[in-house]
């Protein structure tokens, strides 16, 4: 197109516009539509009859070049109103606030219609995970992961969650949009099906007493996470292990095992479960045989802030306290680790699984 030819269409565009004014224009925010009527250097005019001519320039041009090179004359493309009418009489539009209003209205129709998504992870921080989806950041919080993917962390510790969260960088996960931030430019993801009847129909298939095969899916310094079916796990906390004393659950099991549980609890969508109430009660072998005042021999095999457990055999062992001694330091020059003593009993419920002794010299 010759110069004279440009001059003379932007002079007809302008009149055009004069003369569309008085229908009422687009307000500010407001997506519009219309086809691609002339592209300069650095201005795209688009026909938004009947309320005018729209026009792309300036940083909205800038910003949306990438886009504008794919534009040819006669397409028909969607923006966004940035000004309603300035000086010239044209609507100012911004093709990269429609895009990404777009994207916002397909992130809520993905939520309604509950849509899968499988994103890669692109960081962790203490919280969740951050994805990206379309080019809006997401956040999905530890809240909203599956049992095979949420951070298996006694007491919370936020450390060791960040640390067991960022071995999931650069990983594939399926999730769901469950809610959009426009104003942060966030949406929020969940890894989790959304449907607590779904979840409530899948725990009821179990009650507490049920004995079931499962296998090891996690190891922990508190315990190892059970795997009863697809999505589901329960957790055996290392105090359920087994009667005798287990430091390290990783000296017992490793992933892959096949184990039979006993379900002890169903709470707040979780199990708990128990591989010692499989095993005999070691307990029920003192019970009429010992009582208050019994003199004993046992061996030492542990310490702890209130004593030493003393073990009268594998899975039965009671505390001598440290104030008998005067302080922990006494104690643990008096009894050594490994080696056998002397105690009295000072109380012994076997149905309790509780005793205390007192050290014999």
């Amino acid at each position: 197109m010759k110069k004279e030819e440009i001059i003379e269409e932007r002079e007809n565009l302008i009149l055009k516009s004069i003369v569309d004014r008085s229908a009422s224009r687009p307000e500010a925010d407001s997506l519009v539509e219309g086809p691609v009527i002339l592209v300069e250097k650095s201005s795209v005019f688009v026909d938004l009859s009947p309320f005018g001519t729209g026009i792309i320039y300036g940083r909205e041009f800038i910003n949306a070049k990438d886009i504008i090179k794919k534009i040819s004359l006669g397409d028909i493309i969607k923006a966004k109103v940035v000004e309603k009418e300035n000086e010239n009489g044209y609507t100012e539009l911004s093709l990269k606030e429609a895009k990404q209003a777009l994207t916002w209205s397909e992130a809520e129709k993905a939520i309604k219609a509950k849509t899968v998504l499988d994103l890669k992870i692109k960081d962790a921080n203490k919280g969740g995970l951050i994805l990206e989806w379309q080019g809006i950041q997401g956040f999905l919080p530890a809240s909203q992961l599956k049992a095979d993917h949420y951070p298996r962390v006694l007491d919370s510790d936020k450390d060791k969650i960040l640390k067991e969260l960022k071995k999931l960088i650069g990983e594939k996960i399926s999730v769901m949009i469950i809610s959009t931030l426009p104003k942060e430019g966030k949406l929020i993801f969940s890894e989790k099906d959304n449907n607590p009847e779904e979840k409530k129909e899948i725990l009821s298939k179990y009650t507490v007493g049920d004995e079931l095969d499962c296998t090891v899916a996690g190891l922990v310094d508190f315990g190892i996470f059970l795997k009863l079916e697809d999505g589901l796990e329960g957790l055996v906390h290392i105090s359920e292990l087994d009667w005798g004393l287990v430091d390290d659950p990783r000296t017992m099991y490793k992933v892959g095992d096949s184990v039979r549980a006993k379900v002890i609890e169903i709470k707040d969508g979780k199990i708990s479960l128990s591989i010692k109430a499989l095993k005999e009660n070691p307990w029920t072998e003192f019970e009429g045989k010992l009582k208050k005042g019994d003199i004993i021999k046992g061996v030492v095999i542990k310490y702890n802030k209130h004593g030493a457990l003393i073990s009268i055999k594998e899975g039965v062992a009671g505390l001598v306290h440290n104030s008998t001694f005067g302080g922990e330091l006494k104690l643990r020059e008096k009894l050594e680790l490994g080696k056998n003593y002397n105690f009295q009993i000072t109380l012994f419920e076997p149905k309790e699984h509780k005793m205390t002794l007192i050290h014999l010299e």
